[in-house]
């Protein structure tokens, strides 16, 4: 029975596993790297929207929201908002979300193209010139989990800036540039799902893990058998 090398049988596991997770052990490195670097409120976007300003309500001749949620079946919640300087009741129910004028109490149709972008320009922070603006009534990955119909403002610039609005209050949904979306891209090669960017515990990434933990193993070993052995010394 041949005896085993145990130097041969290391240098062949870590050359294998070097073949089969090197890539991904250096797409961890450099992906974490640019997360690292580039500020997590720079990639949310913070940057791209003025902060919002303080402003009192006047509540006086407001019309009742108790009224409004019983207008609305299975109604959760009514709040007083604006939408476009203009005082309103926002009222989510599992069909969505509803506004009514906070004076008269009246239903308000979903905001049109031109509302907007007057919405969207008020509260973007950079100089550059609205280039399109789309109503979306299908999901797009960029939005992840959150359900349309949503609009898409994009600006002008070289991160290519771009507001997601509620059509029917007119607040800011999302943020996306350029930044972020590299970001994006380096997170799913980073936590390796390739279908919703979220699980960082899909079996793909504990595979990679435990056989990066082999290699990094096997190398420790390779290194503890390339140092010389000392000979004993023959007493005479």
């Amino acid at each position: 029975m041949k005896a085993v090398r145990w130097p041969l049988l290391a240098r062949r596991t870590h050359k294998w596993l070097a073949l089969l997770v090197g890539i991904q052990v250096l797409l961890w490195t450099a992906t974490g790297f640019y997360m690292v670097v580039v500020h997590i409120d720079t990639i949310h976007g913070d940057h791209l929207v003025k902060a919002p300003a303080a402003r009192r309500f006047d509540v006086v001749g407001l019309y009742p929201p108790s009224l409004v949620a019983a207008a609305v079946p299975g109604a959760a919640e009514v709040r007083l908002d604006r939408r476009l300087g203009r005082a309103i009741w926002r009222v989510q129910s599992p069909a969505g979300v509803s506004a009514y004028d906070a004076v008269s109490g009246r239903p308000l149709h979903d905001l049109g193209e031109g509302e907007i972008r007057a919405a969207a320009r008020r509260l973007f922070s950079g100089d550059g010139e609205i280039v399109a603006a789309t109503l979306l009534k299908n999901t797009v990955r960029e939005m992840g989990s959150r359900k349309p119909p949503y609009w898409q403002v994009e600006f002008a610039g070289w991160n290519r800036p771009t507001l997601y609005l509620a059509p029917t209050t007119g607040e800011l949904v999302a943020k996306r540039h350029l930044l972020w979306r590299v970001f994006d891209f380096a997170w799913m090669l980073h936590i390796m799902d390739y279908q919703t960017r979220s699980d960082v515990n899909n079996p793909l990434l504990r595979v990679a893990t435990w056989s990066a933990f082999a290699m990094a193993a096997s190398g420790a070993w390779l290194l503890v058998w390339a140092f010389p052995k000392r000979k004993k010394k023959v007493r005479r």
